[in-house]
């Protein structure tokens, strides 16, 4: 047993830790979690815990239904949200079959492959998440709209506010697990909120934002409000998107820069973006995962709907943030299609493999957007060579069904699984008769 397990096992007994819940991801994004007792735990770093695959969404045929949940020791954290008195732990676990190779189904393993094929190159990969998510006053009723806890707007500073206070209350709680946030303000749409998450390697990012979910939603309930992550929950107020800032170092060294070049942006650093422009349509399906997805890329604001890359351009899909002088390794990239409602472990995998597939194929960059792409016309967008996102998860599906490169990322069985599953969502979305159908239309027909 390691150093690591050694320390987990020793801080059991020293916080006085009742209950241990592992925690892993199921293909969709969300978040499953079994308890074991702390006698278990040093059986479980040796031979894992069983569960039945087949029982979760994603993970395994009836035939291959046994897996087993490895506790990783380096994700060790004491849960704060359950109070005084005996603790409860949690740790990330990888998922692997009974004769220990990894579980294809994994979206932690997909997203570990993919960093490993880039460390295979001298890469590591760096994210850096900025939140939004809306704080609504009650348990939202599927029939009427959700009320949000107030009415203010972008960057407001409110006495007595009530987002001040629960974003105060998430990053005091976030910052005891070792999650450290960079910014936090109100956004644009009332009850509205964003919370930026620290750079950090992507693997480290991907479990903490499944923490940062989960600690958003617990500090909620305890206030007797309502979180939600759902992109487009309004159809007058701005989406919830996760605007997320990418970069690759070789050891010490940024990647993306190159000093003297324009932007200061390295020829590697280029070539990324063209990888995930070229490749911009095959990702949007896991980028963007849900029905209601694309009424955030359709509904303007901060959502960009059109594939192009600007330096400070925040109309485009991918901005190239403005250049600080004497600060080389803070030159990053920034795609501004991902919400904050994706899979975060699947997302970041296709978004290095499209940077990488652009680096190892030389993509050339295209022209950048220097306009707003926004107040352009159809013409003129498509004379600048600007193609659209998908319009809808249908389209994005048919997109991603063409991708040569998405199975390759993902590996056959989540790329199969996934994709399943989005259509069974778009055709129950389908036959959906909605409030707008029936508001326009039985009045007069």
């Amino acid at each position: 047993m390691g150093k690591q397990e050694d320390f987990v096992l020793r801080a059991l007994e020293e916080r006085d830790v009742r209950f241990v819940r592992l925690w892993f991801t199921d293909v969709q994004g969300f978040l499953k979690s079994v308890a074991v007792a702390p006698a278990e735990l040093e059986g479980a770093f040796s031979e894992g815990i069983g569960f039945d695959g087949s029982a979760i969404e994603g993970f395994a045929r009836v035939y291959e239904s046994d897996m087993l949940a490895m506790p990783d020791p380096s994700t060790f954290q004491i849960l704060p949200w359950r109070g005084e008195g005996p603790s409860t732990a949690r740790m990330f676990c990888d998922l692997v079959m009974p004769d220990g190779s990894p579980s294809y189904a994994d979206p932690r393993y997909v997203l570990k492959r993919t960093l490993s094929a880039a460390a295979e190159k001298g890469f590591t990969f760096y994210t850096h998440p900025e939140i939004e998510f809306y704080l609504f006053k009650d348990t939202p009723n599927a029939f009427e709209e959700p009320v949000p806890v107030d009415r203010s707007g972008y960057f407001d500073h409110t006495a007595q506010s009530f987002g001040s206070d629960f974003r105060r209350e998430t990053i005091t709680m976030l910052e005891a697990m070792g999650i450290s946030v960079e910014f936090s303000h109100h956004e644009g749409g009332p009850g509205q909120q964003e919370i930026d998450l620290r750079y950090a390697d992507a693997l480290s990012t991907a479990d903490n934002i499944m923490t940062f979910r989960t600690v958003v939603r617990e500090v909620a309930l305890s206030q007797g409000i309502w979180a939600s992550f759902m992109p487009k929950p309004f159809t007058e107020h701005p989406g919830s998107g996760m605007h997320t800032h990418v970069s690759l170092f070789e050891g010490d060294r940024n990647a993306f820069f190159e000093a003297g070049a324009e932007y200061q942006l390295s020829k590697t650093g280029r070539q990324f973006i063209a990888g995930i422009l070229t490749h911009a349509g095959e990702i949007t399906a896991i980028t963007n995962q849900w029905v209601n997805s694309y009424k955030r890329l359709l509904g303007g604001g901060e959502a960009p709907s059109y594939i192009c890359w600007g330096h400070n351009n925040r109309s485009a899909m991918v901005r190239v943030p403005m250049y600080k002088p004497n600060k080389g390794q803070s030159t990053r990239v920034e795609l501004r299609t991902i919400d904050s409602a994706c899979n975060p472990y699947l997302a970041f995998a296709t978004i290095l493999g499209a940077g990488m597939k652009g680096i190892e194929e030389e993509y050339e960059l295209p022209r950048e957007a220097e306009d707003d792409v926004w107040s352009l016309s159809d013409r003129e967008r498509q004379s600048l060579g600007f193609q659209p996102l998908p319009k809808t998860l249908y389209e994005a599906i048919r997109v991603a069904e063409e991708s040569e490169l998405l199975p390759e990322i993902l590996g056959e069985h989540v790329y199969d699984f996934f994709l399943r599953n989005k259509r069974a969502e778009w055709e129950d979305y389908r036959i959906q008769v909605s409030a707008f159908e029936r508001s326009r239309m039985l009045p007069v027909l």
